[in-house]
């Protein structure tokens, strides 16, 4: 690390970055700070000045197994001495071939014939056109909208953007652009809360009234991600699987934020013993090395999708099955599994629960909420990120809110120690705003 410590940031970089280049949902009028990070290792960002913060965020949910890992950087390094990249039409290698193998093994069952991708967005809209081909193919073109939560989050492209939340979502300004689908309330019960029969009727008249023009029901399972961070009930998830049977509709599993054990499960379907129809995968799939999605559905879907008028699906990026990607996300599953990953989520649930828990006494507090790896602190009142994120990295975390949220996804190999450091920061951040505001009153 000494060497890249000496690679500081200078001034006219800085101002350059500040003015010039655009950041994830920041203004260029009056951008949020943003800090210079040299390397990374572990848990740790080193900044140009040499002080490390240690993650919570896991690069927003995908460096599982932490920053330089040994056998990742190996398997990167003899991949790119034989190509880093090959087009995938008419082409096939060997690290995709694998890695397709692997993701056959391990997602639930069904789940056969794998589509790969460049980014977790990409990913849903194949999921999309997937769906209304086999609609298509069916006979059935009229059932081309989809039906999804509220407060669900899907991606920043077009088609992801359209189901997302219309109204409270991120993508309220794109709504006379964008198709429009049918969005039914996020479930109320949390997770591990239980549904009398009768409270679910709602989601029966919901399908008697829409499937018709309905190609799929699309939902993040179990926990809703960038909409709010919201763990909901098993049981919402088992009854929609069973009203999409029921009407002909796909079940599209957006797993983009919950893969590969985030929530204590390999796969969050699996908290309700389901399999959907078609399964997006992507932010953990390599271990936050490179960008790589999957799209995976069942042999059902792709004959059906195959035997219609296209004859093809209709879709293919330049990037398709990057083999220096696929080879890295093959290592990354490998090392997931072969470590005692099941053990460390229900070690860092315990932290967070414990760590956590006082942030519930506050009265600027709305609701705190764990599951597996993930922890929330719901505020009453948005946060002002600039003010929060110089708070975290003054105390030597990484922590990146958004709008009332101040929520943690750290790396599955954290100690303790550093767990605890993270969430007494949030708690401490937390304390001083309330005290902030008592005093204000």
């Amino acid at each position: 690390m000494s060497d890249n410590l000496s690679n500081h940031f200078s001034q006219k970089l800085l101002d350059f970055d500040r003015n010039h280049i655009w950041h994830p949902y920041t203004s260029l009028i009056n951008p949020l700070p943003t800090y210079p990070i040299v390397c990374a290792e572990g848990v740790r960002l080193i900044m140009d000045n040499g002080k490390q913060l240690i993650d919570g965020m896991s690069s927003w949910w995908t460096a599982i197994h932490g920053y330089n890992v040994p056998e990742l950087n190996q398997v990167a390094n003899e991949q790119l001495q034989k190509m880093s990249h090959v087009m995938f039409g008419g082409i096939t290698h060997k690290p995709a071939i694998l890695l397709c193998q692997k993701l056959v093994e391990i997602t639930p069952k069904g789940l056969e014939k794998v589509f790969l991708a460049d980014s977790g967005s990409v990913s849903v809209e194949v999921a999309l056109k997937m769906a209304i081909q086999f609609q298509h193919s069916l006979g059935q073109p009229q059932k081309n909208k989809f039906m999804t939560i509220r407060r669900g989050y899907h991606g920043d492209t077009t088609g992801a953007m359209s189901v997302c939340d219309p109204e409270g979502g991120m993508h309220h300004l794109f709504r006379d652009f964008l198709p429009k689908h049918f969005f039914i309330e996020k479930p109320q019960k949390r997770f591990g809360e239980t549904y009398e029969e009768e409270e679910l009727f709602f989601l029966e008249e919901f399908f008697r009234l829409h499937s018709h023009q309905c190609a799929g029901f699309i939902l993040e399972p179990i926990v809703q991600g960038a909409g709010g961070m919201w763990f909901y009930s098993s049981q919402f998830l088992k009854k929609i699987k069973s009203l999409c049977e029921v009407h002909n509709m796909l079940l599209i599993a957006d797993e983009i934020a919950t893969g590969f054990g985030r929530t204590g499960k390999l796969f969050a379907c699996e908290h309700a013993g389901i399999s959907p129809d078609i399964l997006c995968l992507g932010k953990a799939l390599t271990g936050g090395y490179m960008t790589l999605a999957a799209t995976i559905c069942t042999q059902r879907v792709a004959e059906t999708i195959c035997q219609g008028e296209a004859g093809v699906f209709m879709h293919g990026p330049t990037f398709m099955a990057n083999p220096l990607a696929c080879a890295i996300a093959s290592k990354s599953i490998e090392l997931l599994l072969k470590s005692d990953w099941q053990s460390n989520i229900l070690t860092i649930e315990k932290e967070l629960k414990q760590g956590l828990n006082e942030a519930k006494t506050l009265e600027n507090v709305k609701d705190v909420r764990v599951l597996g790896a993930i922890g929330v602190i719901e505020l009453h009142q948005p946060v002002n990120v600039a003010h929060a994120q110089k708070f975290f990295v003054e105390k030597g975390v990484w922590i990146r809110p958004f709008r009332n949220l101040i929520y943690i996804m750290p790396p599955y190999i954290i100690s303790q120690k550093d767990l605890r450091l993270l969430t007494s920061t949030m708690v401490d951040y937390c304390q001083k705003i309330n005290t902030r505001k008592v005093s204000e009153k």
